[in-house]
This record gives structure tokens, C-alpha cells and sequence, in this order.
């Protein structure tokens, strides 16, 4: 019979994917949003493994990569991806931290570069998502061209239309609403996004934590 070594696992995850959720995945210290010093803060409970998901961008201080080299120099691995988590991942990989997932790809690629691209607002006290990330709007947005829903110049437009939005208010209501295309084609498209929308943060986070069982069971 083959024996596990039980590992100390800390989890920093929010609106991309809720602790709840997560737990019926991977067992873990699952904690909020990663800000400056929670991983000086987290090495006091001596974790084999961090994952980043989420963290905060504007609201504080975001997570430095000193704290994460500092870990990471202790032989604590570091799996990051989704959002704060692929963002980190993409600049420290280099050092010893592992990146998963098609975020964290776009932040390698230089398909995206901003924070911006994946930040978003959230309700602190239960982590509902309050406005959609800018990365899920341009992939499905150009999902919705592919299959011939709106045209090149109207992708163009309501992409526009997005990064112009300040992120908090970011929604696709708002984004439908800004926009100049006709009523028909809107209502074609929320229903595409209500029934095929991806959600590459949430997708992005669950590799994460499959990636940290595969370490566990497999390592590094």
C-alpha cells in the first residue's frame, strides 16, 4: 500500500475560486487574498507548499516578490496561477516558482502585461465576484467573433469599450450597454456568454490546486 506524506498546505484563494469550493478539491489551509508580508506571516506556520491564486492588486500593498523569494530560497514550493497567482508565477519562474495554466501563459507570451487584465472587484466578507475580469471578457468576446456572432470591427469596439471600463465597474452589462451594436446581436450575445462563457481564472485555479496533488503524490 502506498503511504502519502501528509504536507502543510496554505492556499491564498478569493473570487476566482471560494475556499469552499476548493476544499472539495484539495485539502488545505485556504486563506483569503495574498497581500505584502502574508507569506513572511505564512512561513511562521512552516508550509511545504504555498498556492497563489488570488491576490490584491489596488486595495493594499500586492504581494512582493522578496517574500516569495525568501520562501522559496527556504525550499518551500510555490505553485501560483489564475490571477495574482499566474502574474507572480510569470516574473519568478525563473527562481524556483511554478506557473500554471493560460494566464499565467499570457503573462509568459506577453499576450497580456497588466495587472488590470485580471483584476477584480469582490465582496471581502463572502468573495462574490463584482465585476468580470478582462481576461475572460477578450477570450470570450473573441470566441463570439470565431463563431461568426459579431464581426471584426464590433470585437474590436466592445474590446475597447472594456478596457476603458475601470475595473471595478467592468461587467458585460456595462460593456453591452456602452456599446453600439444592435439589440439583436446583444441579446445573442449574453446568451452565448450565459451558456458558453469560459471562466479562465476559475479554470486556472483548479489547475492549481491539481498541480499541488500531483506534487504531493508524484514531487516536484
Amino acid at each position: 500500500m502506498e503511504i502519502i506524506e501528509e504536507k502543510n498546505i496554505i492556499i491564498f484563494t478569493g473570487p476566482s475560486l471560494p475556499s469552499n469550493d476548493a476544499k472539495k478539491i484539495l485539502k488545505a489551509d485556504y486563506r483569503g487574498p495574498v497581500s505584502r508580508d502574508d507569506i513572511i506571516k505564512a512561513l511562521k506556520d512552516k508550509p511545504d507548499i504555498i498556492g497563489i491564486i488570488d491576490g490584491v492588486f489596488h486595495q493594499q500593498p500586492a504581494v512582493s516578490h522578496k517574500e516569495l523569494l525568501k520562501a522559496l530560497k527556504s525550499g518551500i514550493t510555490i505553485v501560483g496561477g489564475a490571477s495574482m497567482g499566474a502574474l507572480r508565477a510569470s516574473e519568478l519562474d525563473d527562481f524556483g516558482m511554478i506557473g500554471v495554466g493560460r494566464v499565467y501563459e499570457a503573462y509568459k507570451n506577453g499576450d497580456i502585461e497588466s495587472d488590470d487584465d485580471v483584476a477584480v472587484a469582490f465582496n471581502p466578507e463572502t468573495m462574490e465576484q463584482l465585476s468580470e475580469a478582462l481576461v475572460n471578457i477578450t477570450y470570450n468576446f473573441k470566441n463570439a467573433y470565431i463563431k461568426g456572432l459579431i464581426t471584426r470591427s464590433e470585437l474590436e469596439n466592445l474590446l475597447k469599450i472594456a478596457k476603458s471600463i475601470y475595473y471595478p465597474k467592468r461587467t458585460y452589462k456595462q460593456i453591452l450597454n456602452y456599446s453600439n451594436i444592435n439589440f439583436q446581436k446583444k441579446l445573442s450575445l449574453k446568451t452565448f456568454l450565459d451558456r458558453e462563457g469560459n471562466d479562465l481564472k476559475r479554470e486556472d485555479a483548479i489547475l492549481v490546486l491539481k498541480c499541488i496533488k500531483r506534487i504531493i503524490k508524484y514531487g516536484n
